[in-house]
């Protein structure tokens, strides 16, 4: 149905927030979004993102194409096709990926994850801040690296090399990337890294 190929930039943080991060255009886009105050994942936040991008140095960010098998764009052309396949391809991948990652911050004590999206272990109308309860799985949830203000598509443009795709007209794409960040102060072997991730 699908491959997955990874994409791995080591880069100092400091120069990844001054040349992809504008935090005040992009909370704007998540103000637009369904998950806004409604998931612990989400903005707004009950601390200050700045503060907690101070803490590290180095931004290890992760590409995870996704190439889509041609069978599969060609028997899914439609929304009501398309649009679930996505979902669930995405969610398919993220339960791997966000495992790894996690498990590197467990590793590198001085660290934090960025899922390449929301959180997707609750449903989305059914998270604990819906009833202004605390996260019931706050040791599996991460923010994105978007909900920080990130540019993720110019991060995947430019540092990575690889443009993003979406689905058009009711067809999908040839591929779909996801970017993951992990921040961290630790001295990290490159090699090391990329097999934790692959």
């Amino acid at each position: 149905m699908y491959n997955t190929s990874h994409i791995i930039v080591e880069t100092d943080l400091k120069d990844y927030i001054r040349h992809y991060r504008d935090s005040d255009r992009f909370i704007v886009y998540c103000k637009q979004c369904n998950r806004y105050n409604v998931c612990w994942a989400c903005p707004p936040f009950d601390f200050d993102t700045d503060i907690t991008l101070s803490h590290y140095k180095t931004a290890w960010i992760i590409g995870t194409k996704i190439d889509i098998e041609d069978k599969i764009i060609e028997n899914n052309k439609g929304w009501k096709l398309c649009t679930p396949l996505t979902y669930r391809i995405i969610e398919e991948i993220r339960l791997t990926l966000d495992k790894k990652l996690l498990d590197l911050e467990k590793e590198y004590s001085d660290s934090r994850v960025f899922f390449a999206g929301t959180c997707h272990i609750c449903s989305s109308d059914n998270c604990a801040r819906m009833q202004g309860k605390p996260c019931i799985f706050p040791d599996k949830i991460r923010p994105s690296l978007e909900s920080f203000g990130f540019d993720v598509s110019q991060t995947s443009l430019r540092l990575l090399g690889v443009e993003m795709k979406w689905s058009r007209d009711g067809i999908l794409p040839p591929y779909f990337v996801l970017v993951s960040g992990f921040f961290t102060n630790a001295d990290i072997n490159k090699l090391e890294f990329q097999l934790s991730i692959s």
